[in-house]
């Protein structure tokens, strides 16, 4: 897990300090990366997996929970990127459109840049990173989300990630109770607001 998180963790940093350089048509697919190293393993997978060492669980049950925690971790982080953009700040506990004043290289970000022009994108680039952004500014930038089709897209991805997990918990060698649990914490990483 460890060692997930930090190569993770290189390639947010290295992914901010090389964006440019990099092909806009990679950038989607790089964010997906970072997300499934850098939080989709240790903010779900590894700790079931954690959880099932310690309560003797055999490679069958390990093998399930981990195809049932990579998608949901997913899932999980995607959720959390779509409410650090669009969340109310008064049920996140933090300022709206913060993200996007980090500069964080989602992929919501990458696809809203690849899905609009060139001197769209351009002005993306000089917007995100911008620690004095203002409402309008931010404004403007959830918009080109929802128009390009990206928030869109992150939400399907975020369905279909959820749905992968939920098939892993198809004929899994779990209790019910178990799986009903496995199920709330589904439900809850992925259908909530902050």
């Amino acid at each position: 897990m460890r060692r997930d998180v930090t190569v993770g963790q290189f390639l947010d940093i290295a992914e901010e300090s090389a964006w440019t350089l990099i092909p806009d048509d990679e950038h989607a697919a790089r964010a997906l990366r970072i997300v499934s190293l850098k939080s989709a393993r240790y903010s779900v997978e590894h700790p079931l997996l954690l959880g099932a060492a310690l309560a003797g669980a055999d490679a069958e049950q390990h093998a399930a929970l981990s195809a049932f925690g990579r998608p949901l971790g997913i899932a999980f982080q995607l959720r959390d990127d779509v409410l650090g953009v669009f969340g109310d700040p008064e049920v996140t506990g933090k300022p709206a459109g913060d993200d996007l004043r980090e500069g964080k290289r989602t992929l919501l970000v990458a696809l809203t840049r690849a899905a609009v022009p060139a001197g769209i994108r351009q002005a993306i680039d000089e917007l995100l990173g911008e620690p004095g952004l203002g409402d309008e500014q931010i404004g403007l930038l959830r918009a080109t989300m929802r128009d390009s089709g990206a928030l869109e897209r992150v939400e399907e991805i975020i369905a279909t990630s959820a749905k992968e997990a939920e098939r892993a918990l198809s004929g899994a060698a779990l209790d019910n109770a178990s799986v009903s649990e496995l199920r709330e914490l589904a439900r809850a990483a992925t259908v909530r607001t902050s």
